[in-house]
């Protein structure tokens, strides 16, 4: 095990001895049980020099995450920063502007540009999860402009929406959309051979990076909208998919909407297994569609389904 690892995990006294509002007399900094698990990747993370610029190797802790590494252990180096900085568009024009390339650090991606990532939707032969998300004049641009969905959250939602979550938002554009109706959405994302955070951040918008395994760093009944698209679908585990539903309930605010944006799966699953698992939360019905996947041949197809969070007495 490292030495920076043991250092980071030691149970320390606190200097003032027992703090009252927290009931506690030392502290301790917390890792994902899985960490251990993965012990070669997470000795390569942790064995950087401290007090200097960190590694090239960001990619260790996603794959780390990727793997319930998460949270990643703090880490007492400096993070690298690009050689030439350019400073970011301002707000709103950031919103639908590419950033420089000089505000990335490109050595873990095969593009080496936006320009590159902005024409790789046109690449057929090789598959891009997200393929032209970077592509601002284009399908992104048009996304959400003109979307019944939201204005019909918008008239029901009692007390407004101001604030929300787009669970796997991709490089951003939801948020963004719903910034010009004056609501604050949080983006979770990965780079997945794309600068999907430092993309979401140099437009103006908040990113985080996390999976869709960890708890949502949210308290109970907080928040307006949670919205996710493509991201949750007949990949993940029964059982785990669960798990996500229910914290995704648990931040929602009573009242507060869930939009389950193009969730696929076949016809079979969705009646025997999705179904059912969302009709156990007990949300309210406001839009309940399902349309063909063109895409596949092996009967797939897309549910797109926006539900309202009731009120549960608890006594």
């Amino acid at each position: 095990m490292s030495k920076e690892l043991v250092e980071f995990t030691a149970e320390r006294k606190l200097p003032l001895g027992r703090n009252p509002n927290y009931g506690l007399e030392t502290m301790t900094s917390p890792i994902g049980h899985q960490c251990y698990a993965q012990r070669e990747l997470l000795d390569r993370f942790m064995g950087y020099t401290p007090g200097e610029i960190c590694p090239d190797d960001w990619w260790i802790g996603q794959s780390l995450m990727l793997r319930g590494c998460e949270p990643l252990p703090r880490r007492r180096c400096f993070a690298r920063t690009p050689a030439a900085i350019s400073p970011p568009h301002s707000l709103p024009g950031s919103l639908w502007e590419i950033p420089s390339d000089k505000s990335v650090l490109w050595s873990h991606y095969s593009c080496k540009s936006f320009d590159c990532l902005k024409n790789r939707a046109k690449n057929k032969t090789v598959f891009y999860d997200c393929a032209d998300c970077f592509d601002l004049s284009g399908p992104e641009r048009s996304r959400w402009v003109s979307s019944k969905e939201l204005d019909e959250i918008f008239s029901l939602a009692k007390g407004g929406i101001r604030i929300g979550l787009d669970l796997g938002g991709g490089t951003g554009s939801f948020a963004a959309r719903m910034l010009e109706r004056g609501v604050t959405i949080i983006t979770t994302t990965l780079n997945l051979n794309g600068p999907f955070n430092e993309f979401i951040a140099a437009r103006g918008l908040v990113p985080i990076f996390a999976t869709i395994s960890q708890r949502l760093p949210f308290f109970d009944n907080t928040l307006d909208l949670v919205h996710t698209m493509h991201v949750l679908s007949n990949w993940i585990p029964l059982e785990s998919l669960e798990f996500v539903l229910y914290d995704i309930d648990r931040v929602l605010r009573p009242g507060g909407f869930f939009w389950l944006d193009h969730f696929f799966c076949t016809e079979d699953q969705l009646d025997t297994l999705y179904v059912p698992l969302i009709e156990r939360l007990g949300f309210r019905r406001i839009k309940w569609a399902v349309g063909k996947k063109l895409d596949r041949a092996n009967r797939e197809v897309y549910l797109s389904a926006i539900l309202e969070k009731p009120v549960r007495q608890s006594f």
